[in-house]
């Protein structure tokens, strides 16, 4: 597993879950992610205009 996905696991309390679960609940985000950037937008113009970033926060409710 990436170090980086265990150090989010830890960080998000994930501490008393097994590897393979932490896998999986990832994956789960990355394909989320890719739901947030679907058609009608172009994935590539929404990257290129610096804009999904923004998008992806947008889908999961995220506020700063």
């Amino acid at each position: 597993m990436n170090e980086r996905i265990k150090e989010l696991a830890e960080q998000a309390g994930f501490l008393n879950k097994d590897e393979e679960s932490i896998g999986y609940f990832a994956e789960l985000i990355v394909k989320e992610c890719e739901v947030a950037l679907k058609p009608p937008i172009q994935v590539r113009d929404v990257i290129s205009r610096g804009q999904a970033y923004d998008l992806i926060k947008k889908h999961f409710g995220v506020r700063e």
